[in-house]
């Protein structure tokens, strides 16, 4: 995700794989990590819908369609409109 964006969701406890150290993991052990620590994961990453198994997932995911910043900037209210709907175990995803 763009960095600018974190400004956008000053509402949210916002961190990145890289500052929690993960910056290394692949998808699944991401995401294994992620569950229990966070309440959403917020990505791009398109091909995670055919990577991984989401069936009792506690982790709810929001997927952008582009991680490009002029456009999650001029979305950015559907973005965070997005993060507050979800609940344990959804995947969502958001053409921006």
């Amino acid at each position: 995700m763009p960095q600018p964006l974190r400004r956008c969701l000053a509402q949210f406890d916002v961190s990145t794989a890289q500052e929690m150290g993960w910056g290394r993991l692949k998808n699944g052990d991401l995401l294994r990590r992620a569950e229990g620590v966070f309440d959403a994961f917020l990505t791009a990453d398109q091909q995670l819908k055919y990577q991984q198994n989401f069936a009792g997932r506690k982790l709810a995911l929001l997927v952008l369609s582009t991680n490009r910043w002029p456009k999650v900037k001029a979305k950015a209210p559907e973005v965070i409109a997005g993060l507050l709907a979800l609940r344990p175990g959804d995947y969502v995803e958001l053409t921006l």
